[in-house]
């Protein structure tokens, strides 16, 4: 029943099918056409490409997470991946599968593990999230392609709800001075803060504006990333430019991320503030995941939907659930676990604004 409810969207539904069927050739008699799922669609692209270059563009907020944070973010982000491979490789053979670890899928979702998880943890955790986001999310249903919930986001989800002490007090404040050693082999505990959205959530605007301060300076910073933060959510600009890349080579549409951000800011402006239309659009977008949310994990070949009006449906449902839970729920972050709800109305919206038939039925005009 989960192979139905979803699939490999567009092209590269097609890509996994071809190179699944290069693998195992269908045994059937000379003479005889055999047609595929659709799209039938020819491309010089390959799962393990698009994937690679995923991994590509999230590699330079890596780099800047470990100049703010220090090199814990890196050591955390190499113990994710390689927890994911591995537990990539050990459920497929357990579960009679070939092994696909070099088409960098489980590399994906391991530096996704990392980057949305607090730069002090034990690695101890993203271990275990590989093995809730990789084998329990990702092939007891089926495999690539075949998961409904977003497997980085399902592993965060988990670790929240298993261990929400320390997914919400080990942040690390920014390294002003740009030592990437400073806290190397120095007790990490030691040095906590607060994220932005859990301030003003918690303590107020003006505890957030004494704390972070406020004008043009405070958009800067958080627009560069020097602010407290998750691993890889904190960079605005390379998050930026990274899901702008991956719209220009056509892996992404922008449809999806528009309408999330687009919601966000719009519903934080409205009700985000004391009165109506005083919130801060700009300072929504640019706190917590929205940016790493919208480009890299709403828009998840898998989960998302693959029609241009239900993909923008799904985002504004991202955005506005975002927005309740940031502002009436009991976390100050709230895409998380918007995705996640969103993740399986992904075919219903699909059914529901697929395009018109212009072709006649069967049988002709009736």
């Amino acid at each position: 029943m989960f192979k139905t409810a979803t699939g490999i969207k567009q092209v590269f539904r097609r890509i996994v099918i071809e190179q699944q069927a290069s693998v195992n050739p269908p045994s059937q008699p000379v003479g005889l056409w055999k047609v595929s799922v659709s799209p039938h669609l020819k491309s010089n692209e390959s799962v393990a490409k698009i994937m690679w270059t995923v991994v590509a563009c999230l590699v330079p907020p890596l780099i800047m997470s470990v100049f703010v944070f220090g090199i814990q973010t890196l050591i955390i982000t190499a113990v994710s991946v390689i927890s994911c491979v591995v537990v990539e490789a050990v459920s497929q053979k357990l579960l009679g599968r070939e092994i696909t670890i070099r088409d960098g899928s489980a590399v994906i979702t391991g530096m996704l593990i990392a980057f949305i998880i607090p730069p002090g943890v034990s690695p101890l955790l993203p271990i275990l999230a590989a093995v809730m986001a990789i084998y329990i999310g990702k092939h007891i249903l089926g495999g690539i392609g075949y998961n409904f919930f977003n497997p980085a986001l399902l592993g965060r989800a988990f670790l929240l709800a298993s261990f929400p002490v320390a997914m919400t007090s080990a942040w690390l404040p920014p390294l002003h001075d740009g030592s990437i050693f400073k806290y190397f082999g120095t007790s990490i505990d030691a040095v906590s803060t607060a994220t932005p959205l859990a301030v003003m959530k918690e303590h107020g605007f003006a505890a957030f504006t004494h704390a972070f301060g406020s004008g043009p300076d405070l958009y800067l910073n958080f627009f560069l990333g020097f602010r407290p933060g998750c691993i890889g959510e904190t960079s605005g600009l390379l998050i930026l430019l990274g899901g702008l890349f991956l719209i220009y080579k056509g892996y992404t549409t922008w449809h999806i991320p528009v309408s999330v951000l687009g919601t966000i800011a719009f519903l934080t402006w409205v009700a985000g503030g004391k009165g109506l239309f005083a919130g801060d659009p700009l300072l929504a977008v640019l706190s917590g995941g929205a940016l790493l949310g919208a480009f890299f994990m709403a828009n998840d070949y898998v989960t998302c939907p693959t029609t241009k009006r239900a993909q923008i449906v799904y985002g504004i449902g991202i955005g506005a659930l975002t927005v309740l839970i940031r502002l009436k729920g009991g976390y100050p972050e709230g895409i998380c676990y918007a995705i996640l709800l969103m993740n399986p109305i992904s075919p219903v919206l699909d059914g529901w604004l697929k395009p018109r038939r212009f072709a006649p039925p069967l049988g002709g005009e009736k």
